[in-house]
């Protein structure tokens, strides 16, 4: 209730005289001198309405006091407000008596303490940024760097658009004034202005006429009598478009410089920091400070996909605060429309600025100097936002840039990405980020990127191997290309590649159902599928995803939809390729271990037979691919009882395992456990150290909770054996072990 007597009132009221006699400061002013950084301009809005459903926040009141009067003065006084912060919550009359009291020394400015320091001069300073958010730790070191000695009086932010560098030294010049009697703010993205502000800053340090040859050093010079002093130069180039501002000499502790910079190239003449985007929780902390009815879950989301990108996190607020959208409603707009987004909403300080135009002059500078480095840079926004093997470009058949084939045309093209700030670069890969990507998409032509996405796709498909089973490395080289070619994929194809995109959708989806992962797996075969089978010509195809659909249904349990689509496939390929097709033998082995599952043994084991051999004729005795059908047609004896015919057949397919893959393969995990199986029901002693082993196999590659890992060590934990303390009851203390489930896989 606001009376004429509440804290309210007294608040309003003292505040306007304040006001008054201070020559009523602007926000931006207020805002700037908040070193505490406890004011917002909607707290700020509040403060100056008197808006307060309950008494005032004193803390708050009492810094804003503090700001209203530096800021009024040009910090002509001090004004000390802590200690009154527990006489403020007891008595609103005390609130009166600190305002009153400011006002008289503002009027009596000979009163203040003779140790009180003056404020610096500044010259075009930015106003401090009210939202700044983390970066403590960044802001102590450099600090830290700045003050090491000579070496060290140059610093380099340097770092991605958008990620915060001007923030960040703005922010330091604020944190630090203290220390420094003058801060000036240069504007270095034209270097043919810089003159003109070294110019303007020898008026401002009451330098007569000076020769344009002739200002810089003049400046330096008058700065010797203002030290220490801070010049910020943001958003340099090279350091050669520089040399002529930077000073020269010896520096030691009269001044320090600070460049931000996206430009690589400066190490041998300054000190670099790396300034990365913001952690997670910096950007969640943001999103939810500034957005009313934002959620921790849905600020971790908005941040994601918008890479933790801090302009990006600022704009996004902006445009919740501004259109009052709902944080899920924009997160829905997000995930949708990324490109159309990037464009939409302000940086409160930086209204001219978004991220859709964050990277335009840099992507000119590149379309003019290198246009090999510009078709490299559209095509990797058409991938993931992830490491991006290089050798996807320079080892295809398809040419995709023609630089890849001159080594030193190479390195200068992936180098002027990095070097512009455009992307990472590793030691053989590149890595954008996804905003940086989709600026690129939105900028490019309709036709470009169909162009794009059809030559990425066919390199992607020459690049990701197909002998998933049988090649030892294909794992490795799946995993770095499997969020590449999800990417290329994702929309509906080109008909230009849809052939093409079917094989590596179906492709991709064997790969994760040789990691367990049938959720992903089963949506993408189905769409490749769908694909084939609109397209002519293509039944030995459409029998390719019909057995790879088949095999992910029978791994979920849903046998009674595997068994008719191993039937066709088996059906197909039988009409379309020769009768000794390694593609039919898989055909029979899936549709045998269907059968066995289902129960029809009697009809499981000639199907698992006649697989076998077709492919001993066609690979060899010791071929992995003869492992599968050993194990099919072991899995069956097994659950016909006939244990002794089982057991050589998994010990020879295990022998064949280990000497193809890596000791800790899935495929070796799964033949362990069949055989641990085997074994125990034969009173083996072995038994309980297989199942061991395979068990620790699958929890190293498919994790702790996935169900074929707590299976595997239920099985593990149900055979007898002294207890080693490696195995222990899976999560739920689960105890059945489903014989359809653990030691059955391929």
């Amino acid at each position: 209730m606001r009376g004429p007597g509440s804290p309210q009132s007294w608040f309003v009221n003292r505040l306007q005289r304040l006001r008054t006699s201070s020559g009523s400061p602007t926000q931006a002013q207020l805002l700037a001198y908040d070193e505490d950084k406890v004011l917002t301009r909607s707290s700020l809005s509040d403060l100056l309405g008197g808006k307060f459903a309950k008494p005032p926040p004193w803390e708050r009141v009492a810094a804003y006091v503090t700001a209203c009067v530096r800021a009024a003065h040009a910090s002509r006084i001090d004004l000390s407000s802590r200690e009154e912060l527990a006489r403020l919550r007891g008595d609103h009359a005390t609130l009166t008596d600190l305002f009153e009291t400011a006002v008289r020394e503002v009027r009596v400015p000979a009163a203040r303490s003779s140790g009180s320091r003056l404020r610096p001069a500044t010259y075009r300073l930015p106003p401090r940024n009210t939202h700044f958010t983390g970066r403590d730790a960044t802001l102590r070191e450099l600090r830290q760097r700045l003050t090491s000695g000579n070496e060290g009086a140059i610093q380099v932010v340097h770092g991605l658009g958008g990620v915060g560098k001007t923030q960040l030294a703005v922010e330091y010049a604020y944190v630090y004034r203290s220390k420094y009697r003058f801060v000036a703010f240069v504007d270095a993205e034209d270097p043919d202005l810089v003159a003109s502000q070294f110019a303007s800053l020898a008026r401002e340090l009451g330098l007569a006429e000076v020769s344009s040859d002739q200002v810089v050093a003049r400046v330096y010079g008058a700065l010797l009598d203002h030290g220490p002093w801070l010049i910020i130069f943001d958003n340099g180039e090279r350091p050669g478009t520089l040399m002529g501002a930077l000073p020269s000499g010896d520096l030691g502790s009269n001044g320090h410089v600070v460049v931000t910079t996206r430009m690589r190239g400066w190490s041998s003449r300054a000190g670099v920091i790396d300034l990365d985007v913001f952690t997670r929780r910096e950007a969640v902390e943001l999103l939810a400070r500034r957005v009313c009815g934002m959620t921790t879950v849905v600020a971790d989301r908005i941040a994601e996909h918008l890479g933790d990108l801090p302009l990006a996190v600022e704009q996004a607020a902006g445009y919740m605060d501004y259109h009052h959208t709902p944080p899920e409603r924009y997160l829905a707009l997000l995930t949708s429309r990324l490109e159309d987004m990037i464009a939409l909403g302000e940086p409160a300080d930086r209204p001219a600025v978004v991220v859709a135009t964050l990277w335009q002059l840099s992507v000119r500078k590149l379309e003019i100097r290198q246009p090999q480095a510009m078709r490299l840079l559209e095509l990797c926004a058409l991938l993931a936002p992830e490491p991006i093997p290089l050798d996807l470009f320079s080892g295809s058949a398809e040419t995709l840039v023609a630089a890849a084939a001159d080594p030193v045309a190479w390195d200068t093209t992936v180098g002027a990405l990095a070097g512009l700030g455009l992307a990472r670069r590793g030691a053989s890969s590149l890595v954008l980020h996804r905003l940086v990507q989709a600026a690129i998409r939105a900028a490019m032509r309709d036709d470009a990127r169909t162009d794009a996405r059809v030559r990425l796709c066919r390199a992607l498909l020459a690049a990701v191997p197909h002998d998933i089973h049988g090649d030892p490395d294909a794992r490795t080289r799946w995993q770095e290309l499997l969020p590449h070619a999800l990417v290329v994929t994702k929309d509906e194809p080109p008909s230009e590649c849809a052939a093409e995109t079917a094989t590596l959708l179906r492709l991709a989806s064997v790969f994760l159902l040789s990691i367990g992962d049938h959720s992903v797996a089963l949506p993408l075969c189905e769409r490749a599928f769908a694909i084939d089978e609109s397209l002519e010509h293509r039944a030995a195809e459409v029998g390719f995803d019909l057995i790879t659909l088949a095999q992910i249904h029978r791994d979920r349990g849903a046998l009674e939809r595997a068994r008719p689509m191993a039937e066709r496939a088996l059906s197909l390929h039988e009409s379309c390729l020769p009768a000794d097709s390694p593609a039919i033998a898989t055909d029979l082995a899936t549709l045998a271990r269907i059968r066995h599952l289902l129960g029809d043994h009697e009809a499981a084991v000639p199907l698992a037979e006649r697989a076998l051999r077709i492919d001993e004729a066609a690979y060899g005795p010791d071929d992995p691919y003869v492992s599968f059908d050993l194990i099919a047609l072991a899995s069956v004896h097994l659950d016909m009882g006939d244990h002794a015919v089982a057991v050589p057949l998994i010990s020879r397919a295990l022998r064949i395992r280990e000497a193809s893959y890596a000791p800790d393969h899935l495929y070796i995990g799964y033949a362990l456990l069949l055989k641990a199986r085997a074994a125990h029901v034969l009173n083996d002693p072995t038994a309980a150290h297989l199942a061991r082993r395979g068990a620790l196999i699958l929890h190293a590659r498919l994790g702790e909770t996935h169900p074929r890992t707590e299976d595997a060590f239920a099985l593990a934990n149900s055979l007898p054996s002294q207890n080693c303390g490696i195995c222990r009851p899976p999560r739920g203390n689960r105890t059945r072990v489903d014989a359809h489930r653990c030691g059955v896989y391929p």
